[in-house]
């Protein structure tokens, strides 16, 4: 029963997708087109062509070697010798010992993470929202409190400008005394 719906299934969705490919189109015998029926008509041809050709056999026969060559890993297989390959994984010793001891230790505290309390963490989680929106709401200060920040820092900035106001008047000052001095100008007071 189940292998005839998987089987009906797929044909549904095989016409979905000739359907998609071919719209309405009719084959010469006034037929919906059949996707497999082409893929058939296609293999068949290109089977004799290859057939044909005594290149294409000879190909054919070679394509396994070829696919074995043009495998990434074939040239390292054919360049790197064992005892190198040796070499590398003795290199790197140190660090695949303490993976290991660390893939141990996940291993020893596995019953941990199967424990009740990680498994009633789901049931904690409502809990926990509520918590930290709580906590959210408490960390943004109410407004007489910001107004009177806002206020105070205002007052900082007051202060601060005015330091430097006065800073560059008395220099102004200084610098003026200076050049009536030089030209010998009394200071009107």
């Amino acid at each position: 029963m189940d292998k005839k719906m998987e089987t009906d299934n797929l044909e549904m969705r095989l016409q979905a997708l000739e359907s998609r490919i071919y719209g309405e189109r009719r084959n010469k015998s006034g037929k919906p087109v059949k996707c497999a029926e082409s893929l058939a008509r296609i293999q068949a041809g290109l089977t004799n062509t290859a057939n044909k050709r005594e290149r294409v056999k000879i190909l054919h026969k070679k394509i396994e070697d070829l696919v074995k060559y043009l495998d990434p890993q074939f040239t390292d297989h054919i360049t790197v010798p064992d005892a190198m390959k040796l070499e590398f994984i003795l290199a790197e010793e140190d660090f695949l010992l303490s993976q290991a001891a660390l893939l141990e230790q996940v291993n020893s505290l596995q019953p941990l993470l199967d424990s009740t309390y990680i498994r009633d963490v789901p049931e904690h989680a409502t809990k926990l929202q509520r918590l930290s929106q709580i906590h959210i709401k408490e960390q943004v200060p109410s407004l007489p409190c910001l107004s009177a920040s806002l206020c105070v820092s205002l007052l900082f900035a007051f202060v601060y400008y005015m330091f430097l106001l006065s800073k560059q008047f008395t220099q102004w000052d200084e610098t003026l005394r200076k050049m009536e001095e030089a030209k010998g100008i009394r200071p009107v007071e």
